[in-house]
Formats: structure tokens, sequence, C-alpha cells
């Protein structure tokens, strides 16, 4: 069952990866079929296994020669680890499902957010979807749950965002990340929402130190905070309850 869930991750990827190139260019994900960017080739099934047309064609294109660019496995890979990571904590479950979309998702959300520096409100809509989808079926948080996970999620950055633009005179948060935090929070549930909102600033914060340390960027860039996020979603998704536990049992005895 393992080897089937890294299959239909790396499956899931590729398509992640349709939805990457063509979602920002306002372009539908199922047609026309994938073909090259540079030469406009029509792509073969040869062209198109998961990693390994990538190694064999050694990352070119097998019609123009092109550089195919390493986010291509890159997705496809992190797709296939994070599904079979989902599946070894909840197993073949209609929950391990549940989550794999939202992580699909985020993993969407992080490349846009890094090449284009926004969230596509269809992504976030995608998810406020699911959760509903979740909350009838009775997947993961019940109806209140989601509210106040919503609540959880989107509250703390809104008021950052109010409180930056009243008194720093600069947008502090923006509404694309308002927004994907509120959708995840109606997904997760307030418990493992407030787990992923104090990692991500944390992971944000750590992160954004190195940029800056190693001149990677400068003070005034854009530094996504999408990926930031889906990070951090990812780990409370995954770890979250035992994150709940160790600091409860560490600070509250």
């Amino acid at each position: 069952m393992d080897l089937a869930v890294i299959v239909l991750g790396l499956v899931s990827g590729s398509f992640l990866n349709v939805c990457i190139y063509r979602i920002p260019k306002g372009q539908s994900v199922a047609f026309p079929g994938s073909a090259c960017p540079r030469c406009g080739t029509r792509l073969k099934a040869a062209d198109l296994i998961p990693v390994i047309s990538f190694l064999l064609l050694k990352g070119r294109c097998r019609y123009c020669a092109a550089p195919i660019s390493w986010r291509y496995p890159l997705v496809e890979a992190l797709t296939a680890l994070l599904m079979w990571l989902t599946y070894r904590v909840y197993g073949m479950t209609f929950l391990w499902a549940y989550y794999s979309f939202v992580i699909s998702v985020l993993v969407v959300v992080s490349f846009i957010d890094i090449d284009c520096q926004e969230i596509p409100n269809g992504l976030v809509l995608a998810l406020m979807a699911a959760g509903l989808i979740g909350s009838v079926a009775g997947v993961g948080r019940g109806f209140l749950g989601g509210l106040y996970g919503l609540l959880a999620g989107g509250g703390p950055l809104f008021i950052v965002a109010i409180v930056s633009s009243l008194m720093l005179k600069k947008e502090g948060m923006g509404g694309g990340d308002i927004k994907l935090m509120a959708a995840i929070g109606w997904c997760l549930g307030w418990r493992l929402t407030v787990v992923a909102l104090i990692l991500s600033i944390y992971i944000g914060g750590i992160i954004s130190l190195l940029l800056l340390g190693f001149k990677i960027k400068s003070r005034g860039d854009y530094i996504p905070y999408g990926p930031f996020i889906a990070i951090s979603t990812v780990i409370s998704v995954l770890w979250g309850e035992r994150v709940i536990d160790w600091y409860v049992s560490s600070f509250w005895g």
C-alpha cells in the first residue's frame, strides 16, 4: 500500500505542476494536454512519467533540448512524500484523503505565491469547499470547530493587517494570507489551526532572517508568507496533536 500511495502522490504532483503553471495565467488545468513551454510541442506519455522522465531526459526537452525546470520533479517528489507521510499517520482513511487534498492545494499555493506574489482566490475557495465537505461527512472537526478555526486563523492576521495599516502606514499582512489562514482554520478546526499559526510565525521569522543574513533578500524585498503558512499547516496536520500534548504536559503539568 505504501508504494501505491507514493505512485499516487507522484501522479498527483504531476497534475499540481500543471496547476502551478496554468492557474496564474488563467488557463484551464484540464485542456489542452501538456506541452513544452518553449517549443510548444505536445508531450507524449513517455515524457510525462513523474521524476523518471526528467532523469531519463537529463532535464531537457526531448524535442527542442530546452532545459526543464528542476521544480517539476521537486513538486512531484514533494507531493509523493507528503501524501505518504499523511498515510503513515492516518492510514487509508477518508481523513487521509481529506488532508492529502488540503496539503496538495497548499503545495500549489506555495509555488504560485513564490512566483507571482499572490494567492489565487480559487484555491482558497477550494479549501473552503473541502472544509464544508469534511464537515458534512463528519471528518476532521465539527461545523462549529470549523468556524472557530476560521476565526482563530484569519482573525489574528486581520488584526495585524489593520494595526500595520493604521500605525505603520504600510501593509503588514496581505489579504491573500489572511484568507488562506482563515480557510485553513475552516479545514482543520481551532486546535490545529492555533499550532499552524504559531509555527508559521516562528518559521517565517527564522527563514526570513536567514534570507537576509545570506543576502538572498534585502530589507524591503517581498518575502511570500504563503509557503510559511503551508509548511506550518503540514506540520500541524501530521504532528499537531503531539505538539499540543507536549506543550500541555511540559508547561501545564
